[in-house]
């Protein structure tokens, strides 16, 4: 049996412009609405999906909006990794713009397409994402330089997210290595470059939960701008140390959990599982939300 939400997602026309506009202050607004900084990843495979299916890619859809209609209210963010979609061809592709529409304009939505290239192609991946999508966000590697970021920057009311120090066990071969001028390592002077290029209002960092003890050093170098952080949940990073090093007064932390969400059932429950996963996570954020931040008194 499907899920079925009260919330109805907004009816959204795609190919516009200014179709989206989730602003530093509309963000921070829904968190302490929410008492949540739970970003859903939606990395869906076909031969994981549960029992009420079959594995089929034309199941893909209704299983995200299954997802989408358990969590809505429990998260504020959901964020699409478009490998997952890419891999099932052009259909996949239709699925993932379904999946932005559905969600609907109440959500951060992030595009996490890890994208990098010269200037003129990144110009092509932002129009795609921002413009034809209507993503918020897009998730960028850095190493190519400014350029191969800037085209995405000059969409001033969308978000520009890019990786810093990630949670894979290869981070170590470049990210860790240190300055020959005695500066930190690289991932931290990838930090301090690409601050400037943009601003708090338009760029995050995507910081990973295993090494948890770096979210100090990234909230030193960083310390307004908003970090998405990956690999709490099933890869085990530690939350309560991510969460009281990476929260701000106004928020500033989007922490994504996918595969525990995604996957709490293989059985017909899946989403009701889903559901209490979920639940489970805002609760633990809701009193992060009273520790750390200044607004702990407007939460009841």
């Amino acid at each position: 049996m499907m899920y079925l939400c009260a919330h109805k997602p907004a009816n959204i026309r795609l190919n516009e412009k200014s179709l989206r506009n989730m602003t530093r202050t509309h963000l921070t607004q829904h968190i302490f609405e929410k008492r949540s900084y739970l970003c859903v990843g939606l990395d869906p495979e076909t031969g994981k999906l549960p029992a009420p299916f079959h594995g089929t890619t034309a199941e893909v859809l209704p299983f995200n909006k299954a997802i989408i209609d358990a969590t809505r209210d429990l998260c504020v963010s959901y964020k699409i990794n478009t490998a997952f979609y890419e891999a099932l061809g052009v259909e996949g592709w239709r699925i993932f713009e379904e999946t932005v529409r559905y969600i609907g304009a109440g959500h951060f939505i992030i595009a996490d397409a890890k994208r990098g290239d010269i200037g003129n192609t990144a110009r092509m991946y932002a129009e795609a994402f921002f413009r034809h999508y209507g993503c918020d966000a897009v998730t960028v590697a850095p190493y190519m330089g400014e350029d191969s970021i800037r085209p995405f920057l000059e969409y001033s009311d969308k978000w520009t997210i890019l990786l810093a120090h990630t949670s894979n066990p290869g981070h170590r071969d470049f990210q860790q290595l240190a300055l020959s001028d005695g500066g930190g390592v690289v991932w931290e002077q990838v930090v301090r470059r690409c601050a400037a290029w943009g601003t708090p209002e338009n760029t995050m960092f995507v910081m990973g939960a295993v090494d948890a003890e770096q979210i100090a050093v990234a909230r030193r170098l960083v310390p307004r701008h908003f970090l998405l952080v990956p690999g709490v949940g099933a890869q085990g990073g530690d939350f309560q140390r991510v969460s009281a090093d990476g929260l701000t007064d106004d928020g500033g932390l989007l922490i994504n959990i996918s595969r525990e969400i995604l996957y709490a059932s293989r059985g017909t429950d899946f989403a009701e599982a889903a559901r209490a996963k979920a639940a489970y996570w805002q609760k633990q954020m809701e009193q992060c939300l009273k520790t750390y931040t200044k607004h702990h008194l407007s939460i009841t």
